[in-house]
């Protein structure tokens, strides 16, 4: 699928859709499919992320797509999913990532039960991804078990930034942004944040991965938010018991005193706790410890309806209508409001969704300083929806489809809001984070404290020699992992790599199975197999860690 044959490709060129082989349809969201594809000149395997314009426009998202776009570009680290490519033709704007096969740390810890080790691996990773974006200014907002991928060597990998936003010192951001029960508890009371709340939400995900429960919950949003503001989660009896180097650990994690919190208050009070002294953070990032727990090689984590639907359901395959493209029609002088705004989303997205080769870029600026421009995109625009003419210059197509824009902007000249949240309604909420906080209440009045003006990203400490662990082995990278001016290692990703279905919020979904040619139409319910007892960093099936009390 995806490789027919035609007059040779030249790779040279400025990157775009015939540089890849299309392979297999393996996700679907809010506008467009996620696909593995293979690049023709040297065989490396991504994620192709292909978002239909018309859906963009349509949903008032153009700005939020830049801004997403525009901060990727300037982040790469062995423990995130890095841009790599994008660029657009006259239908479709084209995002390509790594291609992480392992699938999603919400589709195993649904299945299995994990051990300390492994979890303490995984936490250790996450806590390296958080200290690099907080350097770059970069905050997530949405860590939680579906954002987090494993390649297939078993390291993670912190994905999805579409609620990420930037921050600057003095300037607390105050919107309810990211999936409710993994908010922190001064997000729901509405004070002000800065980066603390991501450490806030790594002790949520790692309480998830020791009891595969989440530590708060609650029948209505109102509830749900009283009870994350109490910030007393109940630490069970279980066999085998958890250690108390291990509950302690996700106690200063989950700790309502952001002037307490593990990673908030500086990096080293989280690689120098109990339960992470053990780790050489330096070789971890390194990745020169191999991981507790390797993801199968012999399932895949991804829906094959999505490669059938392409198919049967689609008006066109992407490959036919990547062929057929058509510059869009002039606007009319009689065009309504609607089709002038439309129009000029169009352009926005021509001339600011600009092309990225990430074998080309320094990785040296810093993300915030990229993306905090003082000019709205908007005002790039030649014309608005006030002008009375309605004339544009069409932006033309070269030999390959793609487009090539009328006008050249500066990578730091936007400042866009925060790319909208694509989960389930009611899962996240996203509101404008550039609005005044108001001074709050002193801590003696009993009201929470306001957010620490400008935390610095370390904060001085005791000097505790760290024990370090064994010479290890260097382990090779999942996925297409490449880490350009870092530590990082290079590794080829095997062609029958596999990708998680992207969006789906329900562990019941992921585990589906495919039997049969026309079983895509009648899936088994049910999770697939128990994994083996003696299975590198598994307790057993689901339910191994058993709540005693």
């Amino acid at each position: 699928m995806g490789n027919t044959q035609g007059k040779p490709v030249n790779c040279n060129d400025a990157v775009n859709l015939n540089h890849f082989r299309l392979l297999r349809v393996v996700g679907k969201g809010a506008f467009g499919k996620v696909r593995i594809v293979e690049r023709k000149d040297t065989g490396l395997t991504f994620a192709l992320k292909y978002i239909r314009k018309e859906e963009v426009v349509r949903s008032e998202s153009v700005r939020n797509i830049i801004r997403e776009r525009r901060m990727l570009e300037h982040l790469n680290h062995p423990f995130l999913c890095n841009l790599r490519y994008s660029f657009q033709d006259m239908e479709y704007i084209y995002i390509v990532v790594d291609l992480m096969n392992g699938g999603d740390l919400r589709f195993h810890i649904s299945r299995k039960c994990f051990t300390e080790d492994a979890v303490r691996f995984w936490m250790a990773e996450l806590g390296c991804a958080l200290k690099y974006i907080h350097s770059q200014g970069i905050i997530h907002r949405d860590l939680k078990p579906d954002n987090v991928l494993l390649d297939s060597e078993g390291h993670v990998h912190l994905a999805d930034f579409n609620v990420a936003s930037d921050f600057r010192p003095g300037k607390p951001l105050t919107s309810k942004s990211g999936t409710l029960a993994y908010l922190a508890p001064e997000v729901y009371e509405g004070t002000g944040y800065y980066f603390e709340v991501d450490w806030w939400s790594l002790g949520v995900t790692f309480y998830e991965c020791i009891y595969n429960k989440r530590p708060f919950e609650g029948r209505s949003q109102d509830t749900l938010s009283e009870n994350i503001k109490k910030a007393q989660p109940k630490y069970y009896v279980t066999n085998p018991a958890v250690s108390v180097p291990c509950l302690r650990a996700l106690g200063s994690l989950m700790e309502k005193d952001r002037s307490r919190r593990i990673g908030a208050i500086g990096f080293e009070t989280f690689t120098q706790h109990m339960f992470f002294a053990e780790i050489d953070f330096e070789a971890l990032e390194r990745k020169q410890i191999p991981p507790v727990f390797r993801p199968s090689s012999e399932k895949t984590n991804f829906d094959a309806t999505y490669d059938l639907e392409e198919l049967l359901l689609e008006e066109a395959p992407l490959e036919a209508r990547a062929r057929r493209q058509k510059p869009r029609a002039e606007l009319r002088e009689d065009a309504t409001a609607k089709e002038i705004r439309e129009d000029e989303l169009h352009r926005l997205i021509e001339t600011m969704f600009e092309p990225f080769d990430y074998t080309l870029t320094d990785y040296q600026g810093n993300a915030a300083d990229a993306i905090a421009g003082v000019v709205n995109p908007e005002d790039c625009l030649p014309g608005t929806t006030t002008s009375t003419t309605h004339a544009r210059q069409l932006s033309q197509p070269d030999q390959s489809g793609q487009i090539t824009s009328p006008i050249q902007h500066d990578a730091s000249s936007i400042r866009v809001p925060p790319y909208e949240n694509m989960h389930p309604v009611g899962e996240a909420l996203t509101a404008n984070d550039s609005t005044p906080v108001p001074h709050p209440p002193s801590p003696s009045t009993g009201v929470s404290p306001s957010p620490p003006p400008a935390p610095s990203f370390h904060r001085p400490l005791p000097h505790t020699p760290r024990p370090r662990g064994a010479t290890r082995q260097m382990s090779k990278s999942g996925g297409v992992q490449m880490v350009l001016n870092e530590a990082g290692s290079w590794s080829e990703l095997a062609h029958s790599s596999t990708l998680p279905a992207e969006g789906l919020e329900g562990a019941d979904d992921k585990g589906k199975q495919a039997n049969g040619m026309m079983s895509f139409f009648s899936r088994k319910k049910g999770r697939d197999r128990s994994p083996k007892p003696t299975e590198p960093g598994v307790l057993g099936k689901e339910g191994a860690r058993q709540i005693i009390s």
